[in-house]
């Protein structure tokens, strides 16, 4: 099955060297350089991943990052020009799974691609066809949803995959590198917000009240756990 790739960068010269590195390695590529076309581009098409540019400061690229995850969980590199922290922790917050800063090793660059994609079908493949039922949560691992209390909860690809390592395993303890390697599945260069980010969107959406944590236990100095004291 063909491997469906949109690139969204407003650069020309940029995107034309990327999408023919791309495509040396058997990847489907699309191009896209109009931002606002984005979005119905992503609604009628399927892809399995999206490379979205953003212009910093006071890019428009991370709400039409928000604006993609709010209709599809198709995984979303966000690529940008000598991002600040802060702007790779916008980044992860408005749902995009990962970033790159450029200039950036294009060997580097289409190893993390390909490790991303190596999770999605992994995910695809050997999610069991069941309903499982833990504490006040009902997890679809076939359609990938999770409700409480029979409401929806809006999770990302990465959120489900963090959420349901978590709730898998109650009162164990993971630290934020182990984190790290089982739901994005590589090294992430130490940079270990990216656990912490994710984690603090999906109290937002699961907890009554985010300050008060309910599900989603911090062990500090250590790591996460689900509290199994609700089971």
């Amino acid at each position: 099955m063909e491997t469906r790739i949109l690139i969204a960068d407003c650069d020309k010269t940029f995107v034309k060297g990327l999408k023919y590195s791309l495509e040396q390695e058997g990847f489907v590529v699309e191009t896209l350089f109009d931002e606002k076309k984005i979005l119905k581009r992503v609604e009628k098409n399927k892809y399995n991943l999206i490379l979205l540019g953003i212009e910093l400061p006071n890019s428009k690229g991370l709400s039409i990052c928000k604006s993609i995850r709010e209709v599809s969980k198709v995984p979303i590199i966000v690529m940008m020009e000598k991002g600040e922290d802060i702007d790779k922790i916008l980044a992860l917050e408005q749902g995009a799974d990962d970033y790159a800063i450029k200039p950036f090793n294009i060997l580097v660059f289409k190893a993390k691609i390909k490790a991303i994609l190596r999770r999605e079908n992994y995910k695809s493949v050997n999610t069991n066809s069941q309903i499982i039922k833990i504490s006040d949560f009902t997890i679809n691992t076939v359609g990938r949803k999770v409700t409480i209390k029979d409401k929806n909860v809006n999770l990302t690809g990465k959120e489900f995959d963090l959420f349901y390592v978590l709730i898998s395993n109650p009162g164990k303890v993971f630290r934020r590198e182990e984190l790290l390697e089982l739901v994005w599945g590589y090294a992430y260069y130490g940079d270990l917000r990216t656990v912490d980010v994710h984690i603090r969107r999906i109290r937002e959406k699961i907890e009554k009240d985010a300050s008060d944590h309910k599900y989603i236990m911090t062990k500090w100095g250590v790591g996460y756990y689900f509290n199994n004291s609700n089971l």
